[in-house]
């Protein structure tokens, strides 16, 4: 049996991998290596048996640091994420009648609604000894727990059922994602939570003060209080005698220093001092009440303890001086503690830190949703439009790569796709044909750039065979893709090896920072700009379309279809006064007029029909659209509005409900001028008439230029010049 088909044997690659973790640390990761190259040779195109590093909260911290080394020592990183969702309602979708800051909209709702589930991290570092790339692809898993410290309410987020299952099918591990998954805190969450701590401290250290004692005024009038209170004074004043009289025996009297009695002597700070422990919040005031009323050298302080407990303590102090240098000691360590706190927290936000900071070349496919994410999660809320989004992008990271831009926009490359999918499974399966399968011979499998993965010697329990869409193995093939383009561009790695500068490279300037929009506008958006750009490169999948001509239509008869629309509309307009009518759900529709004066004219005669109660309403062609008196219209601007409400509702109609509309018809101002609409009756009985005359001259005469003489008509009819 030759070596190769031996790998292909599932029985004795499981075998090879369990001996091989019973080897010793210094022949792992020699043998591991052997193992990966080995069976990603055998993946075939479903890209098994790769390692790819699984990070966890277990072994986060650990592998933070041996990244930072890898990060550094990069030519470039490349990125990939997995979430639990992409569109929260059918209508958020991406259409083609969505202008781009529309659809800013959505990918904003998208990223800020879901949760990201992995992220998958790869480094890339050229080896001039191999001359090849060594990869080192990371698997993070990330949740967004809720940490005990940081004030808030708990994380929210939505699961797209298609998402969880497409997860599912590719053996995602909900157990580590739930229970072992890293938290994070963004930039502008950690500043806060910053500020509330330092608040919080103070307080607290404001509570220990006299001043505080003079606001602990509690009213003695149980007798148990009473007896209480005076228990305690007898108490605190013999220990407090001990410590002046023998510092070495110092506890209270009748008392045990055994940690289950409620007083414990300890030393705080080298001071004397007793632990409270089991007193109720009362019981405290009340301690605190005796400190104040009988006790001028004692305080009551409250610090930090192991695993985030609160310690009460009663420390003697020989002077005020050394109160306050106590009050001041105890200050710093709060600081320092809940600082501590707060880096820890931080949590996987630190990756993304670093890989900001290095400002290494950033790889990602399709990756404007996935920078939305990172932003909203990690940096700060989204902004409200896609200008400020991009640039505040590209402040944080000032060199990235699309590689769907890249492979649509490059002609080598395109011929090389021919027509095939751009997807980054398609283009990895092209473009890195040895990396992809097994059939070494075929003549489609010539190499460009070697890529070797480089696994650890530590923690072999973390390894696992990398598949697609497992974020690790995508920027795994993301990053594979881009150099193997960077060969068709004629970057030749071997001669630059010495002095690689990838960002300021020539050849990639055109790509770099150029962002695929994700949707088929023919358009890019440019990082540094923050505008969107037409580019060559790009065929528009659809035909221009000019947003002023589309009305937006909801709430309508749930009877209705497009066609309906379009059949009353064309009685009204004419025959060629409606170019389409788009469904964006069941209860809303864009209609999109030939020209723009049909949409004030509709939003006009719809206002007319509803005020009018008379005949006119009923027999008018509008009638069927307005029945039952909840259709609501407006221009394409009211469309965008209701996009960009924060309300998440399933049907458009309710998104409009939840974003409180009391009117029924916008008109758009302007439209119309004042004192040109003299009768709404005048104006829906007209069209009446001329609905019916259109009908019967229609039957009679198809001509085209006496047809433009009815729109005249009609347009005469609606408004008085």
């Amino acid at each position: 049996m030759t070596p190769a088909v031996e790998m292909n044997n599932p029985w004795l690659v499981f075998g090879l991998r369990a001996f091989a973790q019973t080897l010793n640390r210094s022949h792992y990761g020699r043998f591991r290596r052997f193992l990966c190259s080995n069976a990603r040779a055998t993946a075939g195109g479903a890209g098994n048996g790769m390692a790819v590093k699984k990070v966890t909260l277990s072994n986060f911290w650990s592998v933070l640091e041996d990244l930072r080394i890898r990060v550094r020592q990069s030519d470039f990183v490349a990125i990939d994420l997995e979430m639990t969702g992409v569109t929260s309602a059918p209508w958020r979708d991406f259409f083609e009648f969505d202008r781009s800051d529309v659809r800013y909209l959505k990918v904003k709702d998208s990223a800020e609604k879901f949760a990201v589930a992995q992220f998958g991290v790869c480094t890339f570092r050229w080896d001039a000894t191999q001359c090849s790339f060594v990869a080192h692809p990371l698997n993070f898993y990330i949740f967004p727990r809720q940490e005990p410290f940081v004030e808030g309410a708990a994380y929210e987020f939505l699961c797209q059922t298609t998402s969880i299952s497409f997860l599912a099918k590719y053996q995602f591990d909900f157990n580590a994602y739930i229970r072992e998954g890293m938290s994070y805190l963004s930039k502008a969450q950690e500043a806060e939570a910053l500020q509330n701590l330092r608040s919080a401290c103070e307080n607290d250290l404001c509570s220990t003060s006299y001043n505080s004692y003079e606001r602990v005024e509690i009213p003695t009038v149980r007798t148990s209080d009473l007896l209480f209170s005076e228990r305690m004074k007898i108490r605190f004043h013999e220990w407090r005698e001990g410590v002046l009289k023998y510092p070495e025996d110092c506890t209270l009297e009748g008392q045990s220093c055994s940690p289950k009695t409620q007083f414990q002597t300890v030393f705080f700070k080298l001071r004397p001092a007793v632990m409270l422990n089991g007193f109720t919040s009362h019981k405290l005031k009340l301690i605190q009440w005796v400190l104040r009323k009988h006790f001028n050298d004692l305080r009551y302080i409250c610090v930090s303890g192991e695993n985030n407990s609160s310690q009460k303590l009663v420390v003697y102090t020989d002077s005020k001086e050394d109160m306050a240098s106590l009050m001041k000691e105890v200050k710093e360590d709060q600081l320092k503690c809940r600082e501590v706190k707060i880096h820890s927290a931080v949590g996987f936000r630190h990756v993304i830190d670093l890989l900001s900071s290095e400002e290494k070349l950033i790889i990602g496919h399709n990756c404007f949703l996935d920078f939305a994410h990172i932003h909203s999660k990690f940096i700060g809320q989204l902004p409200s439009s896609m200008e400020e989004f991009t640039l505040s992008v590209n402040k944080n990271f000032p060199h990235i790569i699309d590689t769907k831009h890249l492979i649509c926009s490059n002609h080598v490359i395109q011929y090389l796709m021919s027509k095939r999918s751009k997807s980054l499974s398609s283009a990895f399966s092209v473009l890195c044909p040895k990396i992809y399968s097994a059939s070494q011979n075929s003549a489609s499998s010539r190499s460009y750039v070697k890529v070797e993965v480089q696994a650890d010697e530590s923690g072999s329990s973390y390894w696992n065979s990398g598949a697609k869409h497992e974020a690790g193995y995508d920027a795994f093939m993301t990053g594979c893709v881009f150099a193997q383009a960077c060969a068709h561009f004629g970057i030749e790695f071997e001669q630059d090896s010495l002095a690689m500068d990838l960002p300021r490279n020539e050849k990639l300037q055109n790509y770099i920072n150029i962002l695929y929009p994700s949707w088929n506008s023919g358009t890019v958006i440019d990082l540094r700009t923050g505008a969107e750009r037409s580019d060559s490169g790009y065929k528009r999948k659809y035909p221009r379309i000019e947003f002023p001509n589309i009305a937006l239509v909801w709430g309508f008869s749930s009877k209705l279809k497009p066609k309906d629309f379009e059949e009353c509309l064309c009685k009204v307009f004419g025959s060629a006064a409606v170019i389409s009518v788009f469904c964006l759900d069941r209860t809303a529709v864009l209609i999109q007029f030939n020209k723009k004066e049909f949409v004030d004219h509709f939003l006009v005669l719809k206002d007319a029909l509803e005020r009018d109660d008379g005949p006119i309403s009923v027999l008018h062609p509008l009638a069927k659209v307005l029945d039952g008196g909840n259709t609501y219209a407006a221009d394409y601007e009211t469309y965008k509005e209701i996009c960009g409400c924060l309300a998440s509702k399933l049907m458009f109609a309710e998104q409009a409900e939840a974003m409180g509309i009391k009117w029924k018809t916008k008109i758009r101002t302007g439209s119309v001028e004042k004192g040109e609409i003299y009768s709404y009756t005048d104006i829906a009985e007209n069209h009446l008439n001329i609905s019916l005359i259109r009908q019967q001259s229609e039957i009679k005469d198809a001509s085209g230029e006496q047809e433009q003489t009815r729109e005249d008509v009609l347009t005469s009819c609606m408004l008085r010049s």
